[in-house]
């Protein structure tokens, strides 16, 4: 049977019937166990991120079974975490620590499922381990567990192809239903899985019952967030909107994206990788996984989305560039610039990590971030919410009863409500995003303490504005309309 039949046809067997190699615990270990070690050691570093506190506030005190930006599963953990383990950075930040070392050692897997050795597979590893996934995965957030969810169907979609053992596509349903929770984007790699098998096979992928089960699983699983969207008028559906809004430009937008993958190593596996991948006949098996990764990658180009949201693709570019080095016959010093490589991709990584002095004023050497940018948000946005803690504090106690803390911005609103407490603040408002979906203000609140940009946003529905601290508080004062009819008019996204 040949490799092109395998492909475009629907074979009983798998599409490369052959005992893989045997796993390479000892260095894929080590190199995730370094990884998690790496981001544990910096994970203490400043303070929380504002979109971590977003997340923080909205699954803590704001539970629910969806948001207007987000599926409900990354609140959830980051308000458990942080009521299990109050204000602790290193409890709270862990489990990023274990997606990125759990992201290293699958890209592994995927190098062995596609023929790669012993060598092969450290090099998939390595690859994973210094790209910019690392550098995000220092916050909490949905663009960190995200990218180990679809590398983690990938690897069963590749083993399937290997195997056909359609148990796998059910474990990928499950996947799939978890991914959902988290981001609203694998659809878009689904459809385009589909369409490339389609197109170059195997199209008895799409007839295996046990993938229409996985389907099933994945959208049982979401119905109850597709139901808080149905009641809330599919809110999500901005979201577009929103990340569009914000795309820097297509030269931009392709820079960020292919230098996420790394300097040093990551970017010219990733680009080696995708080739081989539609070029090399070992691997036209899984041709059709490619040209869906690069399918995704168009569609997310043409629709203005953001660049991290490539770095879900990398892992079988990774192991693919790295297995087919180590077969190929290529000159012999091929591996001298490699291991440069690797090192130059290291120090790019941890430079990119908060190993920095807060103080440290420089957040860039040439194209290369540094993590003292973390500090600039992190400690930034904590000495805001103090800013605006005192100020209330200092009000005298019968105007305090009766105001209630504003922020303009959702990163602004998470902050107060995080660090208000010591201050006596135990709600905060906002109209932006998902804080407009918590609640508005109560009835007795007929003063606002506003923290924010445009004084003018609430400036006509009271009576009088005074301006506590330049350009970022004021203090409205007679609110003239009900709550009932203000808050819809100051929703915001």
């Amino acid at each position: 049977m040949t490799s092109a039949g395998l492909t475009t046809g629907d074979p009983d067997v798998g599409a490369a019937a052959r005992e893989v190699p045997a796993f390479a615990r000892g260095p894929v270990f080590t190199i995730a166990v370094l990884v998690a070690a790496v981001l544990v050691a910096t994970s203490a570093r400043y303070a929380h991120g504002f979109d971590e506190l977003y997340f923080l506030v909205a699954g803590r005190d704001h539970p629910a079974w969806g948001y207007f930006d987000q599926p409900p599963l990354v609140p959830l953990l980051a308000g458990t975490l942080d009521r299990l383990f109050p204000g602790s950075l290193i409890a709270f930040r862990a489990p990023m620590a274990l997606a990125a070392a759990a992201g290293v050692v699958v890209t592994a897997l995927i190098s062995r499922e596609l023929g790669g050795g012993r060598g092969a597979q450290a090099m998939a590893a390595g690859a994973y381990a210094t790209s910019g996934l690392i550098v995000i995965s220092h916050w909490m957030g949905t663009y960190v567990l995200d990218p180990l969810l679809w590398t983690v169907v990938v690897f069963l979609l590749v083993r399937w192809t290997r195997t056909r053992r359609d148990g796998l596509l059910v474990w990928a349903g499950v996947v799939t239903a978890v991914s959902l929770e988290t981001k609203f984007l694998i659809p878009a790699l689904w459809a385009a899985v589909a369409l490339s098998a389609l197109v170059l096979g195997p199209r008895r992928l799409l007839s295996r019952p046990k993938l229409r089960l996985g389907a099933l699983i994945a959208v049982a699983a979401t119905i109850p967030t597709l139901v808080w969207q149905w009641r809330h008028g599919w809110p999500y559906a901005h979201m577009a909107d929103v990340v569009s809004a914000e795309f820097p430009g297509y030269f931009p937008f392709v820079r960020d994206g292919l230098l996420g993958a790394g300097l040093g190593i990551g970017l010219p596996a990733l680009l080696y990788g995708g080739w081989r991948l539609v070029r090399s006949p070992e691997l036209r098996p899984y041709r059709y996984l490619g040209v869906a990764l690069a399918l995704v990658a168009l569609a997310v180009l043409l629709t203005h989305g953001r660049s991290y949201y490539l770095m879900s693709l990398f892992a079988l570019p990774f192991a693919a560039a790295a297995t087919e080095l180590t077969r190929r016959n290529l000159v012999r010093w091929w591996k001298v610039p490699v291991w440069p490589a690797f090192a130059l991709s290291a120090v790019v990584v941890v430079a990119g990590l908060p190993v920095w002095p807060a103080s440290m004023k420089t957040t860039s050497f040439g194209p290369v971030p540094l993590g003292s940018g973390f500090a600039g948000g992190e400690t930034a946005q904590k000495e805001l919410a103090e800013g605006l803690g005192r100020t209330y504090a200092a009000l005298p106690p019968r105007v305090r009863e009766q105001t209630a803390v504003y922020s303009e911005i959702y990163p602004f609103a998470a902050a107060d409500e995080y660090y208000g407490p010591r201050y006596g603040i135990t709600d905060v408002y906002s109209g932006h995003r998902g804080y407009w979906y918590f609640d508005r203000p109560p009835d007795s609140a007929r003063d606002v303490l506003f923290q924010g940009f445009d004084p003018n946003l609430l400036r006509p529905y009271f009576a009088s504005v005074t301006e506590v601290s330049p350009g970022l508080m004021w203090l409205y004062s007679g609110r003239k309309q009900s709550w009932d009819r203000i808050w819809p008019a100051v929703k915001t996204q």
